[in-house]
């Protein structure tokens, strides 16, 4: 049996004028046209590598919004497989892309008007997934926020701590699971921390805030301590107010509170470090995501 590449990639977009335009480049290997996409590399999860090869191709960063498609085929000239997964994505700095410098990889950049893209687009698989493209635009769901549901990382246990629980810390592996969170919560352009006032929680959404300096909000109502169902369900639609994409860490216990506010049914629990990315417009939830740590 072929090996399977997982790689990962954006249809990143931008308004110009009345037109919405898309990210797109030419690679000179195979002389095609087609979106920012690539290999991940080891440790990463998916959307991590997504944002990662989009700025390696294009020089642009962007965060990812809703997922569009996964495609697999086989790679040209080789007994493997590979599997793409692609999200719509948003700019978040600048979207020049004159300053790009080419290279044996890529060596165009191009913003395409979206009515273009088609016949520029070389495979037949990207058409397809311009066309999801298309139809999460018509639903006007290329606009959504996230907001990132978070469980905290694997903690000490409760026999072998002594101290008060609301201090109980991260095992090393729990911390190792934190560091790898980090790029995730980036990958969404995260920009407000919210977390449950234990130390474990906090622990886990340190090493994010450390990376892009900014300060960890708590939110009493979030903890396990105090978990009562009106108080996350108001914690959870403030969050969902909230217009920057976030975070929330918290515990076990509380999150059947957080997923009911959601009016999500038959979630499975979430492990230590697993996460439900959930894609909102207001606080009407239009997708939803998952990922372990």
């Amino acid at each position: 049996m072929a090996d399977t590449v997982l790689a990962a990639g954006a249809v990143a977009w931008r308004r110009s004028g009345d037109h919405v335009e898309l990210l797109m480049i030419h690679r000179p290997r195979y002389d095609d046209w087609t979106f920012p996409k690539g290999k991940v590399d080891r440790g990463e999860r998916l959307p991590q590598t997504a944002v990662r090869e989009v700025e390696e191709e294009t020089g642009i960063r962007v965060r990812l919004g809703v997922p569009l498609v996964t495609h697999e085929y086989k790679v040209r000239d080789k007994d493997q497989m590979k599997r793409a997964s692609y999200w719509s994505a948003q700019v978040t700095g600048h979207d020049d892309t004159t300053a790009y410098e080419p290279n044996h990889e890529v060596d165009e950049v191009r913003w395409v008007r979206d009515p273009d893209a088609s016949s520029l687009l070389t495979y037949e698989r990207d058409r397809e997934l311009l066309a999801a493209f298309h139809a999460v635009r018509s639903a006007g769901k290329h606009r959504t926020r996230t907001l990132l549901i978070l469980r905290h990382a694997e903690a000490l246990s409760r026999s072998h701590w002594r101290g008060p629980d609301t201090e109980r810390t991260l095992t090393t592996a729990g911390d190792r699971q934190a560091a790898r969170i980090a790029p995730v919560l980036g990958a969404y352009g995260v920009r407000t921390i919210v977390s449950s006032d234990a130390e474990r929680c906090v622990a886990t959404v340190t090493p994010y805030a450390d990376a892009i300096g900014t300060d960890i909000v708590l939110e009493p109502r979030l903890s396990e301590e105090h978990a009562e169902a009106r108080q996350v369900r108001n914690a959870t639609y403030d969050l969902l107010d909230s217009r920057a994409p976030a975070v929330a860490a918290t515990h076990r216990p509380v999150l059947p509170y957080v997923t009911d506010a959601l009016g999500l049914d038959d979630v499975e629990p979430l492990a230590p470090g697993e996460m439900i990315v959930v894609h909102h417009t207001g606080r009407v939830v239009v997708e939803t995501e998952r990922f372990t740590s």
